[in-house]
């Protein structure tokens, strides 16, 4: 089924704004509680929120085989279970209905009134209910700047990184939607001078820039996902901020991983961009340094181009770009990681998440974290306001944005941005 809702020359009749993340072409899927406090699923286009429940309610989908329901829900798990048919046949009809062309909705006023809404009358949420949640560790300049940094720099990484993808199992309870705050974690931690650790709020707090793609229901108990069919699986991707706490992470992850240095919080961006979407900018991956196994080989244009920022703006200032990398300097791709996670035949369901781990480019300025921009504190980032940072202080915001972009065709995920609050104080009764 081809998609034609990636047309590079349809047009809308809604407003887009110049050099808008949400051109026609993109059409990502998200849920929103309305002005009139109704949660329900939804698209973007422009500046203009779409209320995917109304419209079908009023028979804009008439002929896809949908439930009644399917867009009246507070997740879009069920819709992602549906299958990628369906998902490019809703998001095909989407592109048929604002076509400029077409004024079957363009022209009716009292459908128009319950299904277009403007960004200030709607709340995002966050956009499916998350089973488990998965980060892998990916990028190979993070691995080995962080290798070098721990380690011997002439033994960075270590001898499994090239021979698979390196992953966790992280804890989906603490995933948020951009625009909700959290607060400095406390926890252990083991001073360079100490013999014994000290209980406190972590003072090396991380942005990791990253992505993750959303999966549907994909095998059953016992049953891998072949390599050349993973992509059939993956809903579509998201821009993450798997929020750390280095100094916590530095004393508890020995001998199993990462806990509560990783599992305060994680910040999405709330639309999730389909990777039909995507299709146009595609790209291939690294070229692996050793011989992998046959079931990670991969062939063809499995990664995509697309433009990473990460902005710090301190309470009251403005914001100052710190970071600057591509997802395509993945050294595993998605379906290499789709891959090996169930390998051993653990299964996947709709609405789980799989974190690509920081991504971080070849040059300073594209590391992911400001564990390798201060370099361990070392080197401190200078703001636009003339402070300097480490790491993250209390209120400030770390945001993240991410784009596709080829002459004046350009495909977006909007942002994801989180407030850094002081330690949680209980409220004295």
């Amino acid at each position: 089924m081809s998609i034609t809702a990636n047309d590079p020359t349809r047009k809308t009749w809604l407003e887009v704004p110049e050099n808008s993340d949400f051109p026609i072409q993109n059409i990502p899927f998200g849920v929103f509680l309305t002005r009139d406090d109704i949660i329900t699923i939804g698209t973007r286009i422009g500046d203009t929120a779409i209320d995917l429940g109304a419209l079908h309610q009023l028979g804009y989908f008439e002929g896809i085989p949908l439930t009644d329901d399917i867009f009246l829900q507070d997740t879009l798990n069920d819709f992602i279970s549906d299958g990628k048919k369906t998902w490019r046949l809703v998001r095909n009809r989407i592109a048929d209905i604002f076509d400029k062309n077409n004024g079957k909705l363009r022209d009716h006023e009292e459908h128009r009134k319950v299904v277009l809404f403007g960004l200030d009358e709607i709340e995002m949420q966050l956009p499916v209910q998350v089973g488990d949640y998965t980060d892998f560790y990916s990028s190979k300049e993070h691995a080995t700047n962080v290798g070098s940094m721990f380690r011997d720099p002439e033994n960075a990484l270590l001898p499994n990184w090239l021979h698979i993808p390196v992953g966790y199992h992280g804890r989906s309870s603490s995933i948020i939607p951009s625009g909700i705050p959290v607060h400095r974690p406390k926890g252990q931690t083991k001073p360079k001078d100490a013999d014994q650790p000290v209980f406190g709020p972590s003072k090396r707090v991380d942005f990791e820039l990253e992505m993750a793609f959303i999966t549907t229901d994909a095998n059953h108990l016992g049953e891998p996902i072949p390599i050349d069919e993973a992509e059939d699986y993956i809903f579509g991707l998201v821009l993450f901020n798997d929020w750390s706490a280095r100094d916590i992470q530095t004393w508890e992850y020995v001998p199993l991983g990462p806990f509560l240095a990783k599992n305060f919080a994680s910040s999405i961006s709330p639309w999730i961009v389909t990777l039909d979407a995507l299709e146009p900018f595609r790209i291939e991956s690294p070229k692996p340094e050793v011989e992998l196994l046959p079931y990670l080989q991969s062939s063809g244009k499995k990664s995509f181009d697309i433009e990473l920022e990460v902005f710090i703006q301190p309470e009251n200032g403005e914001e100052t770009k710190v970071s600057q990398s591509n997802f395509k300097h993945m050294y595993w791709n998605m379906s290499q990681q789709l891959a090996h996670h169930t390998v051993n035949g653990c299964p996947v369901i709709s609405g789980d998440m799989m974190g690509s781990g920081t991504i971080s480019g070849p040059t300073p300025d594209s590391y992911g974290s400001m564990l390798e921009l201060s370099w361990k504190g070392e080197k401190p980032v200078k703001l636009n306001d003339g402070t300097t940072r480490t790491f993250i202080e209390d209120n400030d915001t770390v945001t993240m944005r991410g784009f596709c972009k080829r002459e004046n065709y350009r495909i977006g995920f909007g942002e994801v941005s989180t407030k850094l609050l002081p330690v949680f104080e209980p409220k004295k009764k």
